[in-house]
């Protein structure tokens, strides 16, 4: 057992600075993932002691304490309470932070009780000299029976302190610091009489909170004849909780000492600022125009440059290549999926390094509480506002941002609906849309109508998402309690180690999990796409070719006349045919459908597949020549025009509505780990999609 893996769990409040350690100790030594069958994140480390023995730790989610409000506070007790769990720690080590010593200290007593071997960390060592505390390290330690490790997880001290206290667990004192039997004697006795050989704080962490203990459960539990009712057993917890809190005062009246004159009063002026009940959403919408502008506008440099890269590649591969079926599959298929994956990482990484910066520095949380009430009305929260207006860059990485939220069913409304904010990939099928189908003119000589229906386009997103989200919020019947509670860190300056840290695992997360999806699915978007079951398809060169028409065309042209005559004739042409009869009513051809069903991998391919559709070669100015053969395009049985004012509006909503992108039900798979949630989004965002654009063109053609 010597040289097997020590297991810590570290485990704290929220803002305790506990991430910080655990990427101090850890690096990027780290992996993260799911709990099997449930949404909470699981951050699992390795590092080595002094001794070189292997430490594997596990960052718990934060908790106030164990009596449970949310799914991350149930697993935090479950994982203390269960021997035979697989992350059973061998060390439990609570992060406290040295200004909210009496409140962090709480959790810490209760772990105590346990006994399991407990060490405390005592965090931000480096604010004691600015706040004006000292602390009496020595006698904390008599008075905790425990060893006390005072660190500075930003200026990386205390670290080798810690290392070795971990070293010597063993030598931990495991007693219970306060004896929680004394809120009622005769109570605890006849459980220790019913349950001699078992710890009497766990089973009462059983018997108040809805977790299990080994085979035993709260219905199991033979105490019939001195049972409780609910109400007397919360008299109970708050009477557990007044006697901790009067332990926890006693220790830091001797042991802890505030020069209040010293104390920095920056906080509450940039509190009275930041929060002010006007004046902090102005400066909140405006962190976030800046933020939006430099995501686009930063990330528009390395895209285009991942972009022409890729297709560098394929270009480069598709000539040094022989011809045949591997090499196209390589090509068309393959190398664009990949590039479909990397040229999201810009955006990424960019978003998830603005949200770190202001998490590390103290100011979202002060948004999450200025938002929260007027969300919480919808079914959201304060922190869905982040992932919400983060859907205008991206839905991806918007949809990553939700895991802040520890209310299920938030944190789920919120994944629903923000794919109806607008995103980026919208915006060239609205572009090319607008310019054919609305007047480029202005309305009182200064608003440009094609500018504000683009405007109109995000509003209406924004707007379906929120009745989106409070008819999700009467649908839903989750038993799930809401508590708002919301820290107040202290200011500070974002630590450039754990901001890069996020960022890397952040993206690292989307390339490795939805990568796979959107790569395979690339794959087989190009197969539908280059291979027919018909004779026109596989005779497609000799057909075209042999039409007279086609005679006077140069050769480039013709090449371009044969890829459309093949493209109408394979899997997925046929399947655009097929359904025709179903997007007819709303104004769409056989072509709109192909397009309708390429853009699936992403909105932004409906324009690049109508270029193709329409036989444009790549020689030519795209956007114009496109917007030409658009404008020209008639219906075969018709004669009318294709895209009329009716069809393009209802074309519009379609794309404002619908769930076209694959890469976005990838990731709600991997965040909800499951295929239930984004298959309802995808049939309701699709049925939502066709019914308006159905009512659109009815009503305006």
């Amino acid at each position: 057992m010597e040289n097997s893996t020590l297991k810590v769990a570290l485990i704290g409040n929220p803002n305790t600075g506990k991430t910080s350690l655990f990427n101090q100790l850890t690096g990027l030594n780290q992996q993260v993932g799911n709990y099997p069958g449930i949404t909470v994140e699981r951050k699992v480390g390795t590092f080595y002691l002094p001794n070189f023995k292997k430490v594997t730790l596990l960052d718990l989610p934060g908790t106030y304490s164990l009596n449970a409000n949310s799914l991350d506070e149930n697993l935090v007790i479950e994982l203390l309470l269960n021997k035979n769990d697989k992350d059973y720690p061998d060390v439990a080590v609570v992060v406290t932070e040295v200004e909210n010593l009496k409140r962090n200290l709480l959790l810490f007593t209760q772990i105590k009780d346990l006994e399991i071997p407990t060490i405390l960390v005592i965090n931000m060592a480096d604010q004691m000299e600015a706040k004006g505390i000292e602390l009496n390290i020595e006698n904390l330690e008599k008075a905790l029976k425990t060893k006390v490790a005072l660190v500075s997880s930003r200026k990386s001290t205390g670290i080798t302190d810690l290392k070795n206290i971990i070293q010597n667990y063993n030598q931990l004192n495991t007693e219970p610091c306060l004896n929680a039997s004394s809120i009622d004697l005769d109570y605890f006795e006849n459980l220790k009489r019913i349950y001699p050989n078992q710890n009497l704080y766990k089973l009462w962490l059983v018997i108040t909170q809805d977790v299990n203990y080994g085979e035993l459960s709260k219905n199991k539990l033979e105490i019939d004849s001195f049972s409780k009712s609910d109400s007397e057993l919360k008299k109970m917890q708050h009477k557990e909780t007044i006697k901790r809190y009067q332990f926890i005062n006693e220790i830091l009246k001797e042991n802890k000492t505030v020069d209040t004159t010293k104390a920095l009063g920056l906080r509450s002026k940039l509190d009275r600022i930041l929060m002010h009940k006007f004046g902090g959403y102005a400066i909140f919408f405006g962190v976030l125009f800046l933020i939006f502008q430099s995501v686009f506008e930063w990330s528009s440099i390395p895209m285009d440059y991942i972009d022409e890269t890729f297709a560098n590649w394929s270009t480069w591969l598709g000539e040094t290549l022989p011809p045949g079926k591997l090499t196209d599959l390589i090509t068309q298929g393959i190398i664009p999926g990949i590039g479909g994956v990397v040229i999201f990482i810009p955006q990424i990484a960019f978003l998830f390094l603005f949200i770190s910066l202001l998490e590390e520095s103290g100011y979202m949380s002060r948004v999450v509480f200025l938002m929260d009430k007027s969300m919480r009305r919808f079914g959201l929260s304060g922190k869905s506002v982040v992932p919400l207006i983060s859907g205008t860059a991206c839905a991806i990485p918007a949809i990553m941002a939700t895991r802040n939220i520890e209310n299920w069913k938030e944190r789920l409304i919120t994944i629903l609906v923000t794919p109806f904010t607008t995103c980026s990939a919208r915006i060239p099928v609205y572009t090319i849309l607008i310019a054919l189908v609305i007047p480029n003119t202005k309305i009182l000589g200064l608003i440009n109508l094609q500018g504000l229906t683009l405007m109109l386009l995000y509003l209406i997103g924004f707007v379906m998402a929120i009745l989106s989200s409070l008819a999700l919020n009467k649908i839903l019947k989750f038993k799930s309690k809401s508590f708002f509670v919301v820290e107040m860190p202290n200011y500070k300056i974002p630590y450039y180690k754990n901001v890069a840290i996020n960022v890397i695992e952040k993206t690292k997360a989307f390339v490795f999990g939805a990568g796979k999806i959107i790569v395979s699915l690339s794959i087989i978007l190009w197969f539908l796409a280059s291979y027919g079951p018909t004779e026109n398809f596989k005779n497609a060169e000799s057909i075209v070719k042999g039409d007279s028409q086609n005679l006077a065309l140069e050769e480039e042209d013709l090449n371009d006349k044969i890829a459309s005559y093949k493209l109408e004739n394979s899997y997925i042409g046929l399947l655009g045919k097929s359904i025709e009869p179903v997007i007819k009513p709303l104004g769409y051809d056989w072509k709109i459908g192909i397009g309708i069903i390429a853009s699936f991998a992403a909105r932004e391919v409906f324009v690049g597949t109508l270029a193709t559709i329409y036989s444009v070669g790549s020689h030519q100015e795209e956007e114009n020549t496109i917007k030409l053969r658009m404008k020209n395009e008639t219906h075969s049985d018709t004669g009318k025009p294709v895209y009329t004012f009716a069809s393009g509006i209802s074309l519009l909503l379609f794309y404002a509505f619908a769930m076209q992108c694959m890469s976005t039900l990838a990731i709600v798979k991997k965040e909800t780990n499951s295929w239930k949630w984004p298959m309802i989004q995808l049939f309701f965002m699709s049925g939502l999609a066709y019914i308006c654009a159905l009512l659109a063109f009815q009503f305006l053609k």
